[in-house]
């Protein structure tokens, strides 16, 4: 490949592109999407009573496995793990679609959570075996970007098809994408394992596979889900401190499990890397941000504005537009600026767009004046997630990117309970029933959201600093599996403990 080749600005069109975006993007909106129904579902087959619990039991099964499935990918190949997630989430919305009661439906939503685990966890280290270099940057970057606007443009999805074919729909949606999906996997997948361990120790690994840490995370991870979906304005009860001291004991026995695994399911040493930190912190406060500043502004739309859900659904549009542009422009822009200094612009945007809503939202406010403060929450959001993610991808060794990928979905997974949460009770401190009252509360989640913007912005630019993000290595000319990046020279990354090391810095340093 010439040395003078002309940069890129979007990634390789590939088919593994196309079927991770699509795969994610399906999953991302099943999240939120299902939350449009729910009085709908109430009314037909839970007898009135309350239907939380199908959001709750799929956020607790996606939440708990992407961990597991993410570092299992790394020791048992990616095809397998990808095929199964895939069909999994779709024969478990047949069952959802066809669900005669509440208690079937919970079932199915479970194991519709276990295979939106496996997809998710599986979304970056596909990319990353498929690019190299610059065109990884990019293809994750259009990921990320794609994954979060598709979050956004829930809303007005779950809306158009409840109101007009019913709860079921919602479901019914992911039959002909999801069996689309899993024909292109079977066409484009390679049938060689990724880069992890399955390759090198095959059913070495396998015997090897941290199940008691993987239990203990589920544990951990499902209460603490639990806890933070319970209704806001209900009293505390003996109940939810015996699921408190659950989640911190789980928790904690995890940790100290995944400190003596010979094969743990979370490198915890990752951590010890300023720049791997500061981008999982960027990709919890995220969410936070994203999922919890948007579940209260679609609120102000409807309750505030008077506007119907189609319609606070579409004004939440310049926000997707915007993302998915500006995801690759800070994708593009990683190459060539310091990445920390990137996604802190990013964030700053971001909280700029959060402030002027603030300042701007009353309950005659029109829904043009809106449009510009939109458009720089998105943009911010997109210029700082894409390269996040990449970033995170970049200070990891390739056998450990199933890992990375777990920890990622993860936290984005608690980030988005954390933000409904805390930004819920942000709400209920100034917000009530009425618009005046909506709007006050809304106006009050997105100054606590700009703040959180802020603190995102010294997070990125304290951490993610120039010299604790290895340079990325151009992509190969030749069509094939991409090779590993190479570590930049001695002297430039970041001080990582020795004492402790294990073959993961050794093979980083043999690739020097």
């Amino acid at each position: 490949m010439s040395a003078r080749q002309k940069p890129r600005r979007l990634p390789p069109f590939s088919g593994v592109l196309v079927l991770v975006m699509a795969s994610t993007g399906l999953v991302v909106v099943d999240l939120t999407i299902v939350a449009i129904g729910l009085p709908l579902i109430s009314a037909d087959i839970a007898d009135g009573a309350s239907a939380e619990s199908v959001v709750v039991t799929y956020m607790v099964a996606t939440g708990a496995l992407t961990q597991i499935v993410g570092s299992l990918s790394d020791r048992w190949g990616r095809r397998s793990l990808f095929l199964a997630g895939i069909g999994v989430f779709t024969l478990s919305s047949l069952a959802a679609t066809a669900a005669p009661d509440l208690l079937w439906l919970n079932i199915a939503r479970v194991a519709q959570g276990a295979g939106a685990a496996a997809i998710m966890a599986n979304g970056i280290p596909l990319l990353a075996d498929r690019y190299a270099g610059e065109e990884r940057d990019l293809a994750i970057g259009a990921w990320g970007s794609f994954a979060t606007a598709a979050g956004l443009l829930a809303p007005v999805f779950g809306g158009v098809l409840a109101e007009t074919f019913g709860w079921r729909a919602v479901f019914a949606v992911n039959l002909p994408l999801g069996a689309a999906a899993w024909a292109l996997a079977v066409r484009v997948l390679p049938r060689a394992p990724g880069t992890g361990g399955a390759g090198a120790s095959g059913a070495g690994a396998a015997r090897r596979t941290d199940w008691l840490g993987g239990l203990l995370l589920m544990l951990g991870l499902g209460a603490a889900t639990l806890l933070m979906l319970r209704p806001g304005e209900t009293p505390w009860s003996a109940r939810d401190t015996a699921v408190l001291i659950t989640a911190c004991a789980a928790t904690a026995a995890f940790l100290a499990v995944q400190l003596r695994a010979p094969a743990p399911t979370l490198e915890l040493r990752m951590f010890a890397r300023p720049a791997f930190s500061g981008a999982m912190l960027a990709v919890l406060l995220s969410r936070v941000l994203t999922i919890g500043g948007s579940v209260y502004l679609v609120l102000y739309f409807s309750d505030g504005l008077g506007m119907s859900p189609t319609g606070a659904g579409l004004l939440m549009t310049p926000i997707f537009l915007a993302q998915i542009v500006m995801g690759m422009v800070g994708s593009k822009l990683i190459g060539t600026r310091p990445p920390g200094l990137v996604i802190g612009a990013g964030y700053a945007l971001k909280g700029v767009g959060f402030a002027a809503l603030a300042l701007l939202i009353t309950p005659g406010t029109p829904w043009w004046a809106l449009v510009v403060p939109l458009l720089a929450w998105g943009a911010g959001g997109g210029i700082a997630g894409a390269p996040v993610m990449a970033v995170a991808v970049r200070v990891t060794a390739p056998e450990r990117v199933g890992m990375v990928a777990g920890t990622v979905s993860t936290l984005a997974s608690l980030g988005a309970g954390v933000g409904t949460a805390a930004l819920g009770a942000v709400f209920a401190l100034r917000g009530g029933p009425g618009a005046e009252a909506v709007t006050d509360g809304a106006r009050a989640v997105l100054g606590v959201s700009a703040a959180l913007a802020a603190v995102a912005v010294l997070v990125a630019v304290t951490l993610i600093g120039p010299r604790r993000v290895p340079g990325r290595a151009p992509a190969p000319a030749a069509q094939g599996p991409a090779p590993a990046e190479r570590r930049p020279v001695p002297g430039t990354e970041d001080p990582v403990p020795t004492a402790e090391e294990d073959d993961e810095d050794d093979s980083f340093r043999a690739r020097t």
